[in-house]
């Protein structure tokens, strides 16, 4: 029965409602990507980017398996994802193609590839989003870390087998030879000067000839004072002053003018976190 006033008594003047404008963002993000056709990952494509902020998509076959933000860049971050699969074993750019979409700097605040990445999470999709594919070297604080079996370097390791440009045959230090592998590698390969001493201006008798990050390294390690090896991680090569350490997840050592292949110790399957783009270098 209604009172004097006429109101009823379970009637009541307030309530609850949600918008949800994260959610409609996301959604309008994904369907931007999806009404675009993937290119192949090339420089040439890349070169015809702009230089501006924005998210992409990477895909491998057909299949979608990353998506990513750029704060500054889209074609300088999509080219670290060119490089680093150039350098791994079993896989081939040719297997990969892009999407990529510019969005407005203070948009970035948003963190769009999050939004993105609760949206393809719920399809199941963007399996590199969880297997480490998009950290960046963690340093030296990670080096003896078991590799899970869906980690991204355990799945498709570094390759040796890749051949680095000419450095200027002849005599060279072993400072310039490192540097140049440092350089031109399409993965990390990190080592600690500071320790090397005079070793570390030796010279070298470099062939007239290209030659393999393999036959580098062979090259390098034969040159290194006796305490000192290069050790080849899943993802990443190092080397320090250490050749008495072994490494869980190596694969490969070059120690005392030796070449070792051994077994590494992978761990199972399990959820993989975003590693933080420092690098603790000793350099």
């Amino acid at each position: 029965m209604p009172d004097a006033a006429g109101y009823h008594g379970h009637v009541t003047n307030h309530g609850d409602f949600r918008l949800s404008i994260t959610q409609a963002l996301g959604d309008q993000l994904a369907d931007a990507l999806d009404d675009l056709s993937p290119a192949p990952l090339t420089g040439p494509n890349l070169n015809e980017l702009e230089d501006r902020p924005g998210v992409y998509q990477l895909y491998r076959n057909g299949k979608f398996v990353y998506v990513g933000k750029a704060d500054k860049s889209l074609p300088t971050r999509i080219l670290k994802h060119l490089r680093k699969v150039s350098g791994r074993q079993d896989i081939s750019l040719s297997e990969m193609t892009f999407t990529c979409l510019y969005v407005a700097e203070d948009f970035s605040a948003l963190a769009p590839e999050k939004l993105l990445i609760k949206n393809y999470k719920k399809r199941g999709e963007i399996p590199w989003n969880n297997n480490g594919f998009g950290n960046n070297d963690p340093g030296k604080r990670r080096d003896e870390t078991v590799v899970k079996e869906n980690h991204f370097d355990a799945l498709f390791r570094i390759d040796l087998g890749r051949t680095i440009p000419r450095i200027t045959s002849g005599v060279t230090t072993l400072a310039k030879l490192l540097a140049h592998v440092s350089k031109e590698a399409p993965y990390t390969f990190r080592y600690e000067k500071k320790k090397m001493g005079t070793a570390y201006k030796k010279e070298i008798q470099v062939p007239e000839t290209d030659l393999t990050v393999a036959q580098l390294f062979e090259l390098i390690a034969i040159n290194l004072p006796e305490e000192w090896q290069i050790t080849v991680l899943p993802g990443r090569a190092i080397m320090y002053p250490d050749n008495r350490r072994n490494y869980p997840s190596a694969w490969r050592y070059y120690r005392g003018g030796q070449v070792r292949d051994v077994e590494p110790e992978i761990g199972e399957a399990g959820e993989i976190p975003e590693e933080p783009d420092a690098v603790d270098d000793e350099d």
